[in-house]
């Protein structure tokens, strides 16, 4: 910051310095974005290690159009990649197998017993959700999105959102069973 004299009065006036490097931009962008990121992916995929993995090819597309997507919104940038990655991951396995918490090896990391069920659990409900079902209401309900941030993060219409949102919750609801008797979810 540096102090401009105009008519004899001091002011204070921000002065812009020079454009920060390409790769400390990102890396400062990274290091924000990481979190939220891991948390969209573990929830589109249900598994730690391609969570990671997805997270790290999203910030290397987002990386490689870093000029295009600090224009806008990188962070939605950086999502909607991963949620294009995570469908073409999804279209080369078509399939998840989700192991039960008693066919893991023994010594494996051990979480609380409550939090693993629960979130097994949640995993297991998603999993029964169509890809764009489960994209729409992972960045709704889970992530807190607006249904108009959604709509364009994913490149489709608000009706859409709000019809697919609808409807995946209606079978999340059936699947787990409403316990939230009076509350709404939405």
């Amino acid at each position: 910051m540096s102090t401009v004299t105009t008519r004899g009065e001091p002011e204070d006036v921000p002065v812009l310095s020079a454009p920060a490097d390409r790769d400390e931009e990102f890396a400062a962008f990274m290091a924000t974005a990481t979190p939220a990121l891991a948390r969209t992916a573990w929830l589109l995929c249900g598994d730690e290690h391609r969570a990671e993995e997805l997270v790290q090819r999203a910030l290397m597309n987002t990386y490689l159009a870093w000029p295009r997507a600090r224009q806008r919104d990188p962070l939605a940038y950086a999502r909607r990649t991963l949620a294009n990655l995570r469908i073409d991951t999804w279209r080369r396995h078509r399939r998840e197998v989700l192991t039960s918490p008693t066919d893991l090896p023994e010594g494996s990391r051990e979480a609380p017993a409550a939090q693993h069920a629960d979130r097994d659990q949640l995993v297991r409900a998603l999993a029964t959700l169509t890809a764009r079902q489960r994209r729409i209401v992972v960045l709704r309900h889970l992530e807190g999105m607006s249904e108009r941030e959604v709509a364009d993060d994913l490149g489709v219409s608000l009706g859409t959102v709000k019809s697919t949102a609808s409807r995946g919750l209606a079978q999340l609801r059936s699947v787990l069973g409403d316990t939230t008797t009076g509350r709404r979810t939405s």
